[in-house]
């Protein structure tokens, strides 16, 4: 029987992250050696993804330090610490920085990024319909709903820094 692993328990996070990085736990297994100077086979590493033997914090922030650099995992490297926050009851979200200098046109971003929330409380608000539908709110359907309350809450997040950014211009 195939285990399923999810996006909203750390551990499964950091476990799917990493199989989906170049190379996956083996090419993990070898950076922890050659970062740590102590020698990790990549079984007893996927043990300790898998939670059948204990994970070191300071082992899953070296594996984001890994996945930051893969092209393939690089916009999910944190989502294990987002899952593990969310789980002790704290909220958190990854924001990208803003570009160097602000957007030209703050109140332009601002609108852009409107349009961009209305579609995802859209996408929400169906999948959330399609999810419920049976009364019943499952593993998968978290899976898939989780992803977009962050990606929401992150859009958010930058039109907040927008506003600040207009204010500080003048307005504009």
């Amino acid at each position: 029987m195939t285990a399923h692993y999810t996006n909203t328990q750390w551990r499964d996070t950091l476990y799917n992250t990493v199989r989906k990085a170049d190379g996956g736990v083996s090419a993990a297994a070898t950076f922890l050696t050659e970062r740590r100077d102590t020698s990790i086979h990549p079984e007893s590493l996927r043990r300790k993804l898998k939670g059948d033997e204990q994970l070191d914090v300071d082992v899953a922030v070296l594996l984001t330090e890994w996945l930051e650099r893969d092209v393939t995992t690089s916009d999910k490297s944190r989502d294990w610490l987002l899952s593990l926050c969310a789980q002790e009851g704290l909220f958190v979200d990854f924001v990208p920085p803003p570009p160097a200098s602000g957007h030209p046109d703050e109140l332009a971003a601002l609108q852009e990024k409107l349009m961009e929330v209305m579609a995802k409380v859209g996408k929400i608000a169906a999948e959330l319909r399609d999810a419920i539908a049976d009364g019943v709110l499952c593993q998968n359907d978290a899976d898939m709903l989780v992803p977009l309350f962050r990606a929401g809450r992150v859009i958010l997040h930058r039109m907040e820094r927008n506003v600040l950014r207009a204010v500080t211009k003048g307005g504009r």
